[in-house]
């Protein structure tokens, strides 16, 4: 079985194509979508009905939506805290 680094735990749409998001270790943000420029698939992200059908897939620990679409924890984590993407400790001290 394939085991996140990261994963996110809980989350819920917000107005403005905003996510609030908890993750694995704890901690919790929102990732703003409405700048990122959002090419192909996920322009679909832009529709509001479409959004608010986010939900957390708990294998992939990710937001997903109908037809396949998610967005990679790691890259929401360092957007909602304003951190760099978390490393495994093994790879910080190498």
């Amino acid at each position: 079985m394939f085991t996140p680094l990261l994963a996110i735990c809980g989350g819920k749409p917000l107005e403005g194509l905003r996510l609030w998001l908890r993750f694995s270790d704890g901690r919790e943000g929102v990732v703003a979508l409405e700048a990122l420029e959002l090419p192909g698939l996920l322009s679909r992200l832009r529709d509001p009905d479409f959004f608010a059908q986010v939900r957390v897939d708990p294998e992939l620990g990710a937001p997903v939506w109908p037809g396949g679409l998610d967005l990679d924890p790691l890259v929401l984590y360092a957007r909602a805290l304003g951190a760099g993407l978390p490393l495994r400790a093994e790879a910080r001290e190498a």
